[in-house]
């Protein structure tokens, strides 16, 4: 397909741009709350402020009825400590999830996950999303509860993971919104948050933002602001039409909340965590039968129809079906990923000939009530599946009940990697954000960051938070803590020449020449420093010569970067927000001077995993061009001026 610089560079009739282009235009617009991005946390979030009463304002880059990480469905959701069928109370919870990730994760998101993510599904089923088998579609199976109809999943005793019919979660959400008066403005990207005075560390009171389709420009005032854009989605990797299917993350994702709350002085952390991605395979995500998240417990066999071992985490080989979704004895509660594993030899195996290639996920081995939910209800509803897989194998005649499918091999990590990848990895294709600690801004337990008047929100926003659910759960609570906010703070004063300097810069790239390069070279530049300088083993020096790499690319090639249209000026600021996301990835790499096997972060210069004295976060920020770091226990939110234990922390801040 021929871009929009192509035509210009080679003097071709130019198609008329389909949409007014109005790059003069100035539109302002007052909110109580402002939330930007409108997924599922930034919608939760809207919903959860507009019941307090107070004016909402939801800013999103695509359209919000299916926009986002989570716009094409959720089929499991976690945390839900308090459904009535729990066994696990939000105390377990969190001190396993503490355990299990040695403290890297958001005491304070998890603890109010852990407590409110069943209350925040509930409303879900209010809007309209179906969290129960109300035609006793399962009924009389191990998963599901008679009495209440709910459906569970990986650990099918204690049952705080439910499974849902989620594919039109958005919708519901989209709806409510409309229903509770919700502003939304949709096409637009936001490109930077405006701080009191203009001034860099002071209190946030709105952003600006452009239309993607008109060029338009927008300041954006508000008394309380929630970041809810979630996480980068191009960073490492950009083949969009190789690996746009191949993916969890969503491809529109270009870190632009963590880029301007950096901008504006916020706190960061954890921002060295990166983890290997399972979704560069050009495979369609879950296309293949996997045999742990949304295909948990499949049966795998070889090429000859042996079927592979399950084991538990202590090695002791799984006798049944059903011993794959149980917690050790003993153990009162596990997360997911500790349950049950395929034999972790299992490579070796292969290589010795005892298993044949290639592997299948056989279906047909487990109950029909088994196998139609993992390809049906769990296939049906996950996000990324429903149409590309569950009903594109539907139609070509794929049946659970007698068809196996090719299944990937499940790595020691826990990745699901193509078969032809046994014992190698691609160190080089990286993510951030689920699975693992996540990064991204510095909250408290009101999830308010570092600034006054700022909040975030979301899996993929908050460092140490969790995946659909918490991102939903994090945005019902932010908003909550955002609408009390405004009803006692001060006024707004916008300054104007905050707002003329960020206008200068926006426009910057449509005075460039045609003849320069457009915004998929820069992307495709970005990529490359940070498979060459970041990826999984790093030096003081590479990540240094990365940083002036970074530097280059920004002053140079970017500042020349041309944009022909608003869609293209789009990207364009786009790829100017991931190059600060990469900065900020550097940055936090250079203060870590030790490897951690949790963070999943070597540095081949500080090779001793996980030494005590580094056992801390590093919170950073941007104050002016230098940037601060500073250290903090793991435990910090249980620390002064807070309360010493979970519950008092959560019932103090809760309603307050």
């Amino acid at each position: 397909m021929t871009t929009w610089q192509e035509y210009v560079q080679n003097d071709a009739p130019v198609p008329a741009w389909p949409y007014p282009i109005r790059y003069e235009k100035i539109n302002e617009i007052y909110a109580d709350v402002l939330v930007l991005g409108g997924g599922i946390a930034g919608s939760h979030a809207a919903i959860g402020a507009a019941k307090q009463g107070v004016g909402v304002v939801v800013v999103e880059k695509g359209m919000v009825k299916r926009s986002g990480s989570g716009g094409a469905g959720v089929d499991h959701w976690h945390y839900a400590c308090t459904n009535p069928c729990s066994k696990v109370t939000p105390d377990e919870f969190i001190k396993t999830l503490m355990e299990s990730t040695r403290g890297y994760t958001n005491i304070a998101a998890r603890y109010i996950d852990a407590n409110e993510s069943w209350e925040c599904l509930l409303d879900c089923e209010k809007m309209g999303m179906k969290i129960r088998d109300t035609d006793d579609e399962f009924k009389g199976t191990v998963f599901r509860d008679e009495k209440t109809k709910l459906m569970f999943s990986y650990d099918y005793k204690y049952r705080s993971s439910l499974r849902v019919w989620g594919h039109n979660v958005k919708p519901c959400l989209y709806s409510e919104m409309k229903k509770l008066g919700v502003n939304i403005i949709n096409r637009v990207l936001i490109t930077s948050l405006l701080t009191e005075g203009g001034k860099q560390g002071n209190r946030v009171i709105g952003a600006t933002g452009i239309n993607a389709r008109t060029g338009e420009f927008y300041i954006f005032k508000s008394k309380a602001t929630i970041v809810a854009t979630g996480g980068i989605g191009r960073l490492w990797v950009f083949a969009p039409e190789l690996i746009g299917p191949a993916t969890m993350n969503d491809f529109n994702a270009a870190g632009s909340g963590q880029a301007i709350g950096w901008k504006a002085g916020a706190e960061f952390a954890l921002m060295e965590q990166s983890q290997v991605s399972m979704g560069y395979s050009s495979y369609a995500m879950f296309s293949l039968g996997n045999a742990n998240n949304t295909w948990e417990g499949s049966p795998i066999v070889d090429a000859n129809g042996k079927e592979v071992p399950w084991f538990d985490l202590q090695g002791n080989r799984l006798k049944s079906w059903q011993d794959r979704f149980k917690a050790l004895p003993g153990q009162k509660f596990a997360i997911r990923e500790h349950i049950a594993r395929l034999a972790p030899d299992l490579p070796e195996r292969i290589r010795k000939g005892e298993y044949v290639l290639p592997l299948y996920a056989d279906l047909t081995r487990l109950p029909e009530k088994e196998r139609r939910v993992i390809f049906g209800l769990n296939v049906g509803n996950e996000g990324k599946t429903r149409i590309p897989v569950y009903d594109t194998y539907t139609k070509a005649g794929f049946d659970p009940d007698k068809d196996m499918l090719q299944a990937p091999l499940l790595a020691p990590e826990g990745y699901a990697m193509p078969v032809y990848w046994i014992g190698r990895l691609m160190p080089h294709l990286r993510r951030v954000g689920d699975p693992g600690p996540g990064c991204g801004y510095l909250v408290d337990w009101d999830l308010r960051t570092s600034l006054e008047g700022l909040y975030a929100a979301g899996g993929n926003c908050i460092a140490g938070a969790g995946d659909h659910a918490s991102a939903a759960t994090s945005g019902r609570f932010a908003g909550r803590k955002a609408a009390t906010y405004v009803k006692t703070t001060p006024e707004i004063r916008v300054s104007k020449r905050q707002v003329e300097a960020e206008r200068a810069r926006v426009y910057a790239p449509l005075e460039q020449s045609p003849g320069g390069a457009g915004w998929k070279e820069l992307n495709a530049g970005i990529a490359r420093i940070m498979q060459d300088y970041c990826s999984q083993f790093r030096t003081e020096g590479t990540l240094q010569l990365g940083m002036s790499l970074l530097k280059e690319l920004k002053e140079v090639a970017a500042e020349r970067t041309y944009a022909a249209n608003p869609h293209e000026l789009t990207r364009t600021l786009e790829c100017f927000h991931i190059i600060t996301f990469g900065e900020m990835i550097m940055q936090a790499s250079l203060s870590r001077k030790a490897s951690s096997a949790y963070l999943n972060f070597h540095r081949l210069d500080y090779p001793e995993l996980d030494p005590p004295d580094w056992h801390k976060i590093i919170p950073m920020k941007l104050e002016k061009d230098k940037v601060i770091t500073r250290e903090l226990p793991v435990d910090y939110l249980l620390k002064s001026p807070y309360a010493p234990t979970y519950k008092e922390n959560y019932k103090i801040h809760r309603n307050r």
